[in-house]
Formats: structure tokens, sequence, C-alpha cells
């Protein structure tokens, strides 16, 4: 589990034969060899630590097909997050570092009052994750939908998230990786298996899957 704060960036130095190698900013310290770490949202098993710091995953194919991992080449800017120890201050929110959908970034730019913002395309099937005002993950950061429309969503980005992770290089045409927040999944889970059951038309504590829809949570 993570929180999508970024640690720090790294650079992919090579991507073969399902295999990363990635060197981070700076030297991790007392890394462990099975630890999980986010890299750019993903949850991947560090393996090995070479002399020279560089970390090493291997990754399957699902997940080079499933995210934007299997489309970096050598030198690209990477997020990396090590998993949240407990007692740990949760500043974003629960991430867990699963990749519902990759994502094309459809404009990056400083609006009127100075904001930098970052306009992404919904995905097919993605729009239910979405919620305005609510978490999102991009690329493993821990984000706030500021617009939503039918075809696309924003966040803003601060001048601390843009210095901190590899979203300053996201611009139009490239691809992100995307998680909903695992709160809402359950929700909605949990009232579609209600809804088709037939018990949430009538519920003691009157919440139903329709009154939940008109007030924005689905």
């Amino acid at each position: 589990m993570f929180t999508g704060l970024v640690q720090q960036v790294g650079t992919l130095v090579s991507a073969s034969s399902g295999r990363l190698l990635i060197r981070p900013a700076h030297r991790i310290e007392n890394p462990v060899t099975g630890e999980s770490i986010a890299v750019n949202g993903c949850c991947l098993t560090l393996e090995r630590v070479n002399a020279a710091g560089e970390l090493e995953f291997h990754t399957l194919a699902e997940t080079l097909s499933r995210s934007n991992l299997g489309r970096l080449v050598p030198g690209s800017p990477v997020n990396l997050e090590r998993a949240l120890a407990l007692g740990d201050r949760l500043g974003g929110h629960l991430v867990q570092g699963h990749v519902d959908a990759i994502a094309e970034v459809v404009d990056q730019k400083r609006n009127s009052s100075g904001d930098v913002e970052l306009v992404v395309r919904i995905p097919d099937g993605f729009a239910v994750e979405l919620v305005e005002k609510g978490s999102i993950t991009i690329d493993g950061v821990s984000l706030t939908v500021a617009a939503l429309t039918e075809q696309t969503f924003s966040v803003c980005l601060i001048p601390q998230t843009l210095a901190d992770t590899a979203l300053a290089s996201k611009t139009a045409g490239t691809f992100v990786n995307l998680e909903g927040d695992i709160i809402g999944k359950y929700v909605r889970r949990f009232l579609e298996v209600a809804n088709d059951s037939g018990n949430c038309k009538d519920t003691s504590s009157g919440i139903t899957y329709e009154k939940l829809r008109e007030a924005g949570f689905l």
C-alpha cells in the first residue's frame, strides 16, 4: 500500500527481457530485497540493488501491457515511492499500486490563474472511477480531480509537484498510468451487488444507489 506521495524521481537505465533497471536520484536507504516499490504507480518487487545503487525489478508481460512501463525508453524519468509503513502519515490517499488504465495526456497548460493544469483523456470504461474533487492517482502521484467533462478530466499541479515528480515531462501525446480510489471501488461494487439483488432500493438508512448518483458520488 502507498500514499501517492512520490519520494524521488528515478531514471530508467535499461528495459529488456522483462527486467527494469532504474537509477534513483538518491540512494535508497537500507533497501530490502523483496520489498514493494511503486514505479510510476505500479507496485513492483525489488529483486536486486547493484553496487551503483541501481534498482532491478522483474516485470510481467501483463504489467508492461497494462501500464506505461512498456512504453518507456532508457533515460525516461519515473516516480518512485516505497511502501507505506504502519504509523506513517497518510498525506495523500490510499493507493494500491494496481494500475487501472493507461491514458493520453491532452494538454499541460498554465491557466489564467497561473496554475499548471494537466488535462487527461478519459479511457474507455474509466469514467466511473472519477468524481470531481475526488482522489486520482496519476503515475503514482496522489492528485485531486479539478474538473471533469464527458471526455477529459484535469488536475492542477502545484510547483512542489512539478519539481518533485516526473509529471512536468507529461505533455500532450504522452501517456500516464491511472488508478482509481480504492474506497470508491468498494462502495461502487457493494452498491452494484445490492442493486442487482434488489437490496439497495429500501434501506433503513435511506441511502440508495440513485441518491448517491444524484449527489455525484457515482
